[in-house]
């Protein structure tokens, strides 16, 4: 029924010479003629008259709440309270001006709120917990009524809300997720991705590795045993053997082990001489300091020194294990505070007079996302999801990050530069949190792949 009344207005609007699309995005006031009376329509109004309830559509009051769920327990708690810091940020941001919205383009944000509404905000823990994540974001929308929410530092509790929000009709602008499955297999209508994903850190690691390494390498891998996890050891497995390279093992690890004793003893008598840890937040710590400890970065195995490789790499990993034990390791990241860009600048500079230290690249994705829904929002004139949705879809931009960027509409996977990184050893490093330097900023066009590369289907713009 919404449907058919749908194209009834598309046909009116057409008839008056203007678009349904121009009917949301209209100024203050827009008169059209249809037939002999004239009708009104205040930006917004016709959207709100017109269309069905979706999620905590249609939005009544002069706010607007937005739900950002991050891991402020367990294993990537680090990140979790890293991404908050970005949250507040860029809601006052789009209150009040400032950071980005002075770089992204195309943009409308004004620094007044969104579609005339003041942002506001609810927090909720996801634990590092796929249920508890699910929870939080359920209560988030039912209890406090948001219209997005956001959030991650773990690919599982990632998938887990983008299939709520499908459910539940809420756009979820996904925070830190790196597992391919987020845009392949598990990929919905209802989310969206800015962060790279485990195959573009293969892609881009690959050559580099054998290139600084040889092609002749056996590597043996520790992997954090969830949908991350598993898509990491895939994707750098099929990388670094297109480059030459042999795998030995590969062992799954529990997320938030501690003692990493048994997986390394593992490791000592194999024949492997590269340690691949495809582990992330404090587990990479835990693993690659007790890597170190147990001696593997002054090994020889087959007449060659031993190597370490973390293939997704964080200013925040890297200052808890400490710079002598990242000394020279290579990985890959989606950002680094020290670009040069005006839009990494502009957020750089906000977040340092903000919290008094440079932001992390969970805390970039996490402020681009907030202000990529905010902006679509304000072209598609409304905050009816299936327009902010098709707002989003193949949505070019520049100003948040190095080069222009596109969220790519098939699968809702962002594709941009992304950097392979080495850790400095003490010697280089200058200052606190000068710890990666850019070994290679990878171009957008060599990491993207075709869309059929992961199965997966989006599914409807409009829950069942």
């Amino acid at each position: 029924m919404t449907d058919q009344n749908d194209d009834r207005n598309d046909k009116k609007s057409t008839q008056a010479g203007i678009s349904r699309r121009d009917f949301l995005k209209a100024g203050t006031t827009t008169a059209v003629v249809a037939g002999t009376a004239p009708m009104f329509f205040v930006r917004g109004a016709w959207a709100e008259k017109h269309m069905e309830p979706i999620g905590n559509f249609p939005v009544k009051g002069k706010t607007v709440t937005f739900g950002f769920n991050v891991p402020q327990t367990g294993a990537y708690a680090d990140e979790g309270a890293d991404e908050l810091r970005a949250y507040k940020l860029a809601v006052k941001h789009l209150n009040g001006g400032g950071g980005m919205l002075e770089t992204l383009a195309p943009s409308s944000l004004t620094g007044q709120g969104v579609l005339g509404k003041k942002v506001d905000y609810v927090t909720g823990d996801t634990q590092t917990n796929p249920d508890a994540a699910r929870t939080s974001a359920r209560r988030m929308v039912e209890r406090d009524g948001v219209i997005m929410y956001s959030g991650g530092s773990s690919s599982a509790t990632a998938i887990a809300q983008q299939y709520l929000a499908q459910e539940m009709g809420i756009i979820f602008m996904c925070g830190l997720t790196h597992s391919n499955d987020t845009t392949g297999k598990d990929k919905r209508r209802y989310g969206f991705r800015h962060f790279f994903n485990a195959y573009m850190s293969g892609k881009a690691l690959g050559p580099v590795l054998a290139g600084t390494y040889g092609e002749d390498r056996r590597a043996f891998h520790l992997t954090a045993d969830y949908t991350w996890g598993h898509t990491q050891y895939d994707s750098i497995k099929q990388f670094t053997e297109a480059e030459g390279w042999t795998t030995v093992n590969n062992i799954m690890t529990p997320l938030g082990t501690t003692d990493y004793s048994q997986f390394l003893t593992a490791f000592l008598n194999s024949d492997a001489d590269v340690l691949v840890l495809n582990h992330y937040g404090k587990d990479m710590v835990n693993s690659l300091t007790q890597a170190v400890q147990f001696g593997v970065r002054d090994m020889q195995k087959n007449g060659k020194d031993v190597q370490v490789v973390v293939p997704l790499y964080s200013r925040l990993m890297a200052q808890g294990a400490g710079a002598a034990n990242i000394d020279g390791v290579f990985g890959s990241t989606n950002w680094n505070w020290t670009l040069q860009d005006p839009g990494s600048q502009a957020f750089v500079k906000s977040f340092e007079d903000e919290y008094g230290f440079p932001p992390s690249q969970a805390a970039q994705t996490c402020y681009v996302q907030t202000l990529l829904y905010a902006n679509a929002c304000e072209r598609a004139g409304t905050f009816y999801p299936p327009e902010v949705i098709k707002a989003l879809e193949d949505f070019k931009f520049t100003g948040a990050g190095p080069g222009e960027a596109i969220y790519r509409g098939a699968d809702h996977q962002c594709f941009k530069d992304i950097l392979v990184v080495q850790g400095k050893g003490p010697d280089e490093k200058q200052g606190e949190y000068d710890l990666l330097k850019i070994h290679q900023q990878v171009k957008r066009d060599d990491v993207m792949y075709p869309v059929d590369t992961f199965p997966g289907e989006l599914g409807p713009y409009k829950p069942a």
